[in-house]
């Protein structure tokens, strides 16, 4: 591992502020930033906007010109060696001259993978990578995980009440947190490819699970860049209970209804702009892991699950939840609301154990974020 400078720490540290302008934009691609220093100076800098458009590394060489020979190239991922959309960034990179790239870390693509920088190297470029390596995975692990296992990232996303509880026995369960709290969620569904929820929530709630600018709390240039590009909304219904009339499929951004049979209804579905897919399970129900494998096909990178106890329970039970966000509110709904989760223990020895990475306030509310810890 090289010796970092405190130096290439300051720079790396610009390339990964300049990454994360790009959290709510960039799907399916990854958030990337690069930062062009020359004789100290900073020369150029860019990120990476959304998919299609210049990456990061081009919008930073483009800003510093004939300064970029000689400089050097501070990149959050390993700079692309194949042509996708737009050619790849290695080259332009050996074009432009600069004479060493530091990278934060390889690139999990199997496209690319080591190849980038091999490139650079057989330039006669400096290269080094792994500086804040961590930092960089934080802000892509849908892409990686992606990459990787052929799967998204899955956050459940559950707002309760100090006892635990999520609704009242009717269902009932607006609003158990406060604004900043909903705005917090908006956030995280504009960050997502895909938002998830199930038959009973959308009924129950009228759920849009669209992202709305106006309630998203960031600046209105970041607001309007981030409703650009709508989540994926998905909809488990196993038995098509949802009508076809309600709010769910009244928004605008696209659709897509998942069930155990889609025989004779699909057209229906087709008329309103919405998707009709069946993926049976062996249980009689939707196949929750083909669902986020169809959902990593299609490029969702990170996914949402919105949904009430049953759904995310069965997300939880078959070890499909990378990360668990529950927002708590401080007050009680009693004894006989609903549960977080339907997770049907019997026993301590069946208890689950997570590990809480993240606790803080949000308005008035407490979130807690968590990862489940799976018996090896």
């Amino acid at each position: 591992m090289p010796e970092w400078s405190s130096t290439d720490r300051e720079w790396m540290s610009r390339a990964l502020e300049l990454a994360a302008r790009g959290l709510y934009t960039t799907e399916p691609n990854p958030r990337v930033g690069c930062v062009l220093v020359q004789g100290g100076n900073l020369v150029g800098e860019g990120w990476h906007v959304q998919a299609g458009e210049g990456h990061a590394e081009v919008n930073a060489l483009a800003q510093a010109g004939e300064q970029a020979r000689g400089a050097t190239a501070y990149v959050t991922l390993e700079p692309c060696s194949h042509t996708g959309k737009t050619p790849p960034c290695a080259d332009a990179l050996i074009k432009a001259g600069v004479s060493r790239v530091v990278a934060a870390m390889q690139d999990p693509n199997p496209l690319v993978a080591g190849q980038g920088l091999q490139r650079l190297r057989d330039a006669g470029i400096a290269v080094d990578c792994g500086l804040l390596e961590a930092q960089a995975q934080a802000l892509n692990p849908g892409f990686i995980k992606r990459m990787q296992q052929g799967l998204p990232w899955v956050r459940v996303k559950l707002a309760m009440s100090l006892d635990g509880r999520t609704a009242m026995a009717s269902g009932e369960s607006k609003w158990i947190t406060g604004p900043a709290a909903r705005a917090d969620v908006q956030r995280l569904r504009a960050r997502s490819g895909a938002v998830i929820s199930g038959a009973d929530s959308v009924l129950l709630d009228d759920s849009a699970l669209t992202v709305r600018a106006s309630e998203l709390g960031l600046p209105d240039d970041e607001a309007a860049a981030a409703v650009q590009r709508q989540p994926l909304r998905v909809l488990i219904d196993s038995l098509r209970r949802v009508p076809l009339e309600q709010r769910f499929f009244r928004e605008t951004g696209p659709t897509l209804v998942i069930s155990t049979s889609a025989e004779q209804a699909a057209e229906s579905y087709q008329a309103i702009g919405s998707e009709l897919l069946a993926l049976p399970g062996d249980d009689g129900k939707v196949d929750l892991t083909t669902v986020l494998r169809t959902l990593a096909e299609r490029g969702c990178n990170e996914v949402l699950v919105e949904a009430g106890a049953a759904l995310s329970g069965a997300f939880w039970r078959a070890g499909l939840v990378d990360e668990l966000i529950v927002y708590m509110a401080p007050r009680l709904l009693g004894s006989q609301a609903r549960p977080l989760m339907q997770l049907p223990f019997e026993s301590m020895s069946e208890a689950m154990d997570v590990a809480v990475s993240d606790m803080r306030a949000i308005g008035q509310d407490w979130r807690i974020t968590a990862r489940p810890i799976f018996p090896s």
